[in-house]
């Protein structure tokens, strides 16, 4: 999977030092140092993520003189990270023979607390938050980014190789359709936007949405 989003770098001794700007357990399943690649400023360069705490993590770059990189300055990356997800097998369908043909959305409001991520893939694929729970075997606060990725792919369903953070309070450009990420106090949360309506497992279908919420998105294809 890859990781679209701007920082700033941090200059040390023998490379480079970026923070992460978002949570890497719930995207890429991963807990442990590993290795991955980024492009910055037109270059690819191998680089270390090292685990900082709860989730964070730190791009260490090293022997990396060629790239002339200044601190202080936000550039726009790509992180790629080795695929760590763990896909539901058995599915009955395929990128061919998706769940269905995406030309709507239906609201689907989640009963309790942390099925938001669930409620997400219901409206995508047209099924109820109970058939998509038991698909999964996903329950309450278990529904990460990684594991809506996974669940997509069960259904059929295309989306973007790049989840995109936008680390912006301004209005966002989205595609016609995308699982937004949102911070919501101390928690994420997942919803769906569809041809400029945004569809909320809490608080249902809303016109307007306040972009200084959103962390970033992972486009559908339609």
């Amino acid at each position: 999977m890859k990781y679209s989003f701007s920082a700033e770098v941090t200059k040390k001794d023998t490379g480079y030092a970026i923070n992460v700007p978002f949570n890497v357990w719930e995207v890429a399943q991963q807990r442990d140092e590993m290795t991955a690649e980024l492009i910055i400023e037109g270059s690819t360069v191998d680089c270390t993520l090292i685990p900082i705490e709860k989730g964070k993590y730190e791009i260490d770059i090293q022997d990396a003189e060629d790239l002339e990189l200044q601190e202080n300055i936000r550039y726009g990356m790509i992180l790629r990270v080795p695929s760590t997800l763990e896909f539901l097998e058995n599915s009955p369908y395929s990128y061919a023979n998706p769940v269905r043909k995406i030309d709507e959305i239906e609201l689907r409001l989640q009963s309790g607390d942390g099925l938001c991520g669930q409620a997400c893939v219901a409206m995508i694929t047209g099924l109820s938050i109970e058939e998509v729970v038991n698909a999964m075997n996903c329950r309450e606060w278990q529904g990460t980014m990684g594991k809506i990725i996974s669940a997509l792919r069960y259904y059929g369903i295309t989306h973007s190789g790049v989840i995109v953070y936008t680390n912006c309070s301004g209005k966002v450009r989205l595609p016609k359709c995308c699982v937004m990420i949102e911070k919501l106090g101390r928690f994420g949360h997942y919803l769906v936007q569809y041809d400029g309506k945004f569809y909320d497992p809490n608080v249902g279908i809303m016109e307007e949405y306040d972009y200084s919420k959103l962390v970033g998105y992972l486009e559908i294809y339609v």
